[in-house]
């Protein structure tokens, strides 16, 4: 028994004639009365009583009826179901993001790309950096984004696109420093700095370009994310060379108000994230997509605050 042949036994159930029957197939009349009979010989049971050109269900093709319209029932489901994967319109996500974007654009951006789609669900974690990269050597998500890996490393468990772009500092409104269109960071020597912890590779760059010109880098506030650093900004205790992504997520949230400033640096300092995804896991169609489009939103966002976004070529590692 196969497909066809439950076809042509619905629509002849269904249809007030052999003919009728196989124009809904678009089948001719002798291939309809083909595959019922081969169905017949299969189930060893006479499905139809035959009256000239007239097929009679017996009672018991009233019971094969019923389990024939489940079958198709269940196959057009999947049918639509494997369509809907196909064009990233259904599926389950398994996603993760840093603390910062995690907490508005990254959640915004997937709830715009889904909207309208039911049959998608999320599940999004926030995680540190290390962590996603973690997960991703572990082929447990579809894709994470964080902070790029310091180093380069040689085997293939997860592939990474990076983006990097501009940073900016942020300085209390009425700062002096905010009559300058751009701030070097010699006009930041001895001035009190909110800063990442110095292990984080954006503090060690920071670091770096102070020592480089014999400026006192002064540490005020020390955190693992930018945004509990703004609070001490907002309240004019300090300054604090920012990614790019922050400053995208103050702006949209008006977080700030009219207490804190962003310049850009005369100097590039640049700041580095990274896509990151296991080399080894399927990914669907939909993850796939909305990974690509992320990439795209990311540096999209970045060219609107003049952040100067690059993106560098996917490279593997463990």
């Amino acid at each position: 028994m196969n497909i066809s042949q439950i076809r042509a036994f619905q629509a002849v159930m269904t249809s007030a004639s052999l003919s009728d029957a196989a124009r809904k197939l678009g089948r001719t009349q002798p291939a309809v009365s083909a595959a019922i009979k081969t169905l017949e010989d299969q189930l060893g049971l006479q499905l139809f009583l035959r009256d000239g050109r007239k097929l009679v269900p017996v009672p018991e093709a009233q019971y094969l009826l019923t389990e024939a319209e489940a079958i198709l029932g269940q196959l057009s489901r999947v049918q639509q179901t494997m369509r809907s994967l196909s064009d990233g319109s259904a599926g389950a996500l398994n996603i993760a993001a840093m603390p910062g974007p995690v907490s508005m654009l990254f959640p915004r951006f997937v709830a715009e790309q889904i909207a309208g789609n039911r049959d998608i669900t999320v599940s999004m974690m926030a995680r540190s950096s290390a962590q996603i990269l973690e997960l991703a050597r572990a082929q447990s998500i579809d894709f994470g984004f964080a902070d790029a890996p310091q180093d380069t490393e040689t085997q293939t468990l997860y592939t990474a696109d990076v983006i990097h772009g501009d940073c900016f500092l942020a300085l209390p409104a009425d700062h002096p420093l905010t009559a300058n269109t751009a701030v070097s960071i010699t006009q930041l020597d001895g001035v009190a700095m909110g800063s990442l912890q110095s292990t984080h590779a954006h503090q060690q760059d920071v670091q770096a370009h102070f020592k480089a010109q014999d400026l006192a880098f002064s540490s005020m506030v020390e955190s693992q994310t930018f945004l509990p650093i703004l609070q001490f900004v907002s309240a004019g205790q300090c300054c604090a060379i920012l990614d790019p992504l922050t400053v995208v997520h103050v702006e949209a949230t008006a977080a700030s108000g009219k207490t804190i400033a962003f310049r850009p640096l005369r100097e590039a300092i640049r700041y580095r994230y990274a896509v990151f995804a296991p080399r080894y896991r399927p990914i669907s169609i939909l993850a796939q997509t909305l990974r690509d489009a992320w990439v795209a939103e990311v540096l999209t966002l970045l060219e609107t605050i003049g952040a100067n976004p690059k993106r560098d070529c996917a490279v593997e590692s463990v």
